[in-house]
């Protein structure tokens, strides 16, 4: 057995491009997250058991400071762009030759307002068509294993 070493990553200096703009000095949390349905079935003799999985669906959840004085904020995007289909890529690390993960997201609009002396934060939960797709070195001139 082969023990696989692990390098896990702080986020702390991302990329999230959302369309052409870079929008990660506006988020503290961008996550993409599998939603794969189960069925199963059971009878009554003790070999009768059926388990299966479906196909995942994918949906990118953002939270971020909610901006309405910057022309070009995350929040105005959101609320200007509802219902188009933009192109987002997402590196946990920015830099060359460094893993990103792109996908393309229906936008949604977020909240608008919140609770007296606090920032007022927002989150959404973006549709993704298919799946997200890796680019291990976020290079678009390089294919992917």
């Amino acid at each position: 057995m082969t023990k696989i070493e692990v390098q896990p990553i702080v986020l702390k200096d991302c990329e999230l491009i959302i369309d052409v703009d870079d929008y990660a000095a506006h988020v503290s949390k961008v996550q993409f997250d599998p939603n794969t349905p189960s069925a199963s079935w059971k009878g009554l003799a003790p070999s009768a058991v059926f388990n299966a999985s479906g196909a995942s669906t994918w949906t990118c959840s953002l939270e971020y400071a909610q901006d309405w004085t910057t022309p070009d904020s995350l929040s105005r995007y959101l609320l200007a762009h509802a219902g188009e289909k933009k192109d987002v890529t997402f590196q946990p690390e920015a830099g060359a030759g460094l893993p990103a993960f792109l996908a393309t997201v229906t936008i949604a609009p977020g909240p608008i307002g919140g609770t007296v002396d606090g920032v007022p934060t927002g989150a959404v939960t973006l549709q993704v068509d298919g799946a997200p797709v890796p680019d291990w070195d976020n290079d678009p001139l390089t294919p992917n294993p």
